[in-house]
This record gives C-alpha cells, structure tokens and sequence, in this order.
C-alpha cells in the first residue's frame, strides 16, 4: 500500500472546517503541520497568538520558539504521544501527533496559552531577556495581557478534543484510502465496491475477477498499479475499518466484532489489526475511551 503522506493528509477538507470549529469552539489556535523537526519557525498562520508572533519577530525570540517546537515535535514523533511543552515566555504549547498505520504522519499544534494570570513582573523578565523596548514593547505588552488564560480543567478539555480529531483523522485517512474516486478504472471501482458490500462474507479473487470480468492476470496488475496494495491487503483494511468503527460500541464483544467484520478468527483479526492500526484492538478500543471528553 502507498504511505499516506503528509501533502495528502493536508489536503482534505476536514482539516480546514475543523481548524476553524476548534478555534471558534476553544478560543485556542490548532494547525496541523508536517511530521519531524522544523527546519526553520513554523508560522501557525492568522490564528497565532499576536503575542508569539511579536517574540517571533526578534532575533532571540525566533530562535528560542524554534527550539522549543523542534523539542516538542521531536518527543511527539518519539513517543508517538501527546506533548506539552512550556517555552522560555511562560507560554504552553500542544503537539498531538496523528499516526496512521504506525507511521507519524502529522502533528496537530496547538496552545500558546497561560496557565495562570500574567503579572507584569512576568513580562518585563521576558522583555528584559529580548532586550525589546519601545513600540514593540507596546504592543507586546498588550498582546501579552491578552493572551488566553486556560485552568487545568479547560486545559486537559483541550488535550482531549485534540486527541479525539488526532485518532479521527487518522481513520477518516484510512477511509479515503480505500474509497473509490472518479479516476478509477472500471474494472478496481467495481471491484472496490463489490468487496465493501460483502465484507462481511469469505472474499476470494477469483469471485472479485469473475465480477468485474476481466483476467486474473490483468486484474492483478491494476489494481496494484492503481491502489498500491493487492486485493487481499484492500480487503484487509475495509474489515479493519468496519471493525474501527464497531469497537466505538462498547456493549459489543470482540467476538462479536470479529465476524460482523468479515475475519475468520480472533487470531487472525488480533493479527492483522495490529500490523495495520500498529496496537491491538483492546488496547484500541481502551485509547478511544481514554481520549473521549468526558
């Protein structure tokens, strides 16, 4: 199967219709930004804290916001874990990794938020430290008295939203990875859907190449040139999907998840689960419960 990159990620809409909902819902800003180490400051757009773009904007400040995003990039993309991280201003900032078949794929960052009141022996240690004064120190004054304030109640509110799109994003990437789109041809878009409207049933080749009626031989090569992975991995992965969303459910038992998703065995499905969603279904179905807020 083709990696799932991050350009690809990004370019789904959700991703922009929830960065808005988040900042509208929470007051807080979120962005989601490529897997690894900066090279260089990462601009959170519009949304940044006017106050992290004015310490950004000195020498001292851009150097010291981006070590910080490189230490909490590079423990979220260790851990595979969410992150907080508090900078040199007194600031804390969020990296939820998303991870997607095991990979780390994007971060969400978000934050630059106090977690109590400013006082202005707060600022002026920070002024002080970027040797900043006049029209700067103005507008950074008020920018900093401005900046959220969230309690430890709020705050792990945040976290938990986050974690809830981070796990959200990652199966609405996997769905589209499996879904058909216009560009298909006939013979993979037949076959994609065929095997999507019996997944609950044994699925051979021979059955999916009878249906779309064409070679066994030419079936197989385009439907690895086009999707990347063979008819047996694509059938994987539609099961596994289906059973990500049955174990949301918690009055249903892992047997019962087993068969209603089409695998023939609960070691067969432990096994394949894991090597596609990188843990296995009980721990899964635990980290879900978990990231739910409330």
């Amino acid at each position: 199967m083709k990696p799932l990159e991050f350009e690809n990620l990004a370019r789904l809409p959700v991703i922009q219709f929830y960065e808005a909902a988040f900042r509208k819902a929470t007051g807080v800003l979120l962005k989601v930004v490529p897997p690894g180490e900066p090279g260089k400051r990462l601009n959170l757009g519009e949304c940044e804290n006017a106050f992290c773009t004015l310490v950004a904007r000195t020498p001292l400040g851009c150097d010291a916001c981006l070590k910080t995003q490189i230490r909490v990039q590079s423990i979220a993309g260790k851990k595979l874990t969410t992150q907080q991280i508090n900078c040199f201003t007194g600031l804390t900032d969020i990296a939820v990794p998303v991870v997607i078949g095991g990979r780390h794929v994007a971060t969400l960052m978000s934050g630059q938020v106090l977690r109590r009141e400013p006082t202005e022996r707060d600022f002026k240690m920070v002024v002080a430290m970027l040797g900043q004064n006049g029209e700067w120190e103005k507008k950074a004054r008020k920018a900093y008295f401005e900046t959220p304030v969230v309690n430890a109640e709020r705050f792990e509110a945040i976290i938990q939203l986050l974690n809830v799109f981070a796990q959200y994003l990652a199966d609405y990437a996997g769905r589209q990875i499996l879904a058909n789109t216009s560009e298909e041809p006939e013979a993979v878009a037949n076959a994609k859907q065929f095997v999507q409207t019996h997944v609950e049933e044994p699925i051979t080749l021979a059955q999916v190449v009878r249906h779309v009626n064409v070679s066994r031989f030419y079936f197989c090569k385009l439907f690895k040139k086009v999707t990347g992975m063979t008819l047996t991995e694509y059938v994987s992965r539609v099961r596994i999907e289906r059973a990500k969303t049955l174990l949301v459910d918690p009055s249903l038992r892992i047997t019962e998840i087993v068969y209603s998703a089409g695998f023939g065995s609960i070691p067969q499905f432990n096994s394949v689960f894991k090597r596609i969603v990188g843990m296995p279904p009980t721990e899964y179905r635990e980290t879900l419960r978990s990231r739910l807020p409330f």
